[in-house]
């Protein structure tokens, strides 16, 4: 069955062209899988097993890994690995298993987002040019990140998508291709803007239209890792709560809107989010705040009078 999985994964990375690190996660997952099938059937599984491995079998393997405390995002993902081991089979050996389809995958609860508080994100411009000091373009650079998520609500991949050419001549708004080649039409502050043009002035290279607008020290296209170590320097320095990554900008953005009276419909629109649903989540959070407000400050709460 070994030789069958590294098939598998050559598959994954030569013909499906995915990462290294999207196959060591199958992997390790289909390994799972194995190792729990070996102890619940007492032998290692082998090809000619794929069509006897029942809805039992599955079953009390997802139950193991729930025993085991992992996460329901982690278990889908092992789920979805193996079936795509098991469709791979059915294709390629003619070997099919009907009774992995008859498995739901773990429903992953939607978590409530988690705003940043307006001071904090003001402390950042000063925490960024404390940390930067030594390179005045690199401080600018990220503040204008940090202030182009958070006036625009930005996902971070869309912000580190925008060429020069998007901001040039400070237009009132930005054209955002998201999530599914999903275009949005965003407007811009004025703050943006400023942050954005003191980057650009003490910016030492890519100034053609066509160059990704945040650069490296080294001059390449800044990656998501490297805006997300931007976000981790500016916590640790100022103390702030794990929570606090660049897709919080994001959160806060769409928080303060909601507060401030925005319609669900209008604020899917500006977030680019495909369903309603997705939004609604932001009315969670704010119901949160005004619940917290109403226990401590409204006559009749414990805590009121106190």
């Amino acid at each position: 069955m070994q030789d069958i999985i590294d098939e598998f994964i050559e598959y994954l990375t030569g013909t499906k062209n995915y990462s290294t690190h999207t196959a060591i996660a199958y992997r390790t997952d289909i390994a799972d899988f194995m190792e729990f099938m070996t102890r619940f059937s007492g032998a290692a599984p082998t090809i000619r097993d794929v069509p006897t491995i029942d809805t039992l079998a599955f079953r009390a393997w997802l139950a193991d890994r729930q025993r085991r405390e992992l996460s329901f995002k982690s278990t889908a993902r092992a789920l979805s690995s193996v079936r795509g081991l098991f469709k791979y089979i059915a294709k390629y050996h003619d070997i099919k298993n009907d009774a992995i389809d008859l498995i739901s995958s773990p429903k992953i609860p939607k978590k409530l987002s988690k705003a940043i508080e307006p001071s904090d994100v003001d402390d950042m411009r000063g925490a960024i040019n404390a940390i930067d000091e030594n390179e005045p373009w690199v401080a600018a650079r990220d503040w204008a990140l940090v202030t182009l998520l958070f006036g625009c609500g930005l996902r971070i991949s869309e912000a580190l998508s925008l060429t020069n050419g998007d901001i040039a001549g400070a237009p009132e708004s930005i054209r955002i291709v998201g999530k599914g080649s999903k275009e949005r039409i965003v407007p811009v502050l004025p703050a943006v803007h400023r942050a954005i043009e003191k980057y650009v002035a003490t910016r030492p290279f890519g100034n053609d239209a066509a160059d990704p607008l945040f650069r490296s020290v080294r001059g390449l296209a800044m990656s998501a890792r490297m805006a997300e170590k931007v976000i981790e320097k500016v916590r640790a320095f100022l103390q702030l709560p794990d929570y606090v990554t660049p897709h919080a900008l994001r959160h806060t953005f769409a928080t303060a809107l909601l507060s401030d009276g925005a319609d669900l419909r209008s604020l899917q629109e500006l977030l680019g989010h495909s369903s309603l649903s997705t939004t609604q989540l932001y009315t969670r959070v704010n119901m949160s705040e005004i619940m917290n407000i109403y226990e401590h400050c409204h006559p009749l709460s414990d805590d009121a009078g106190n």
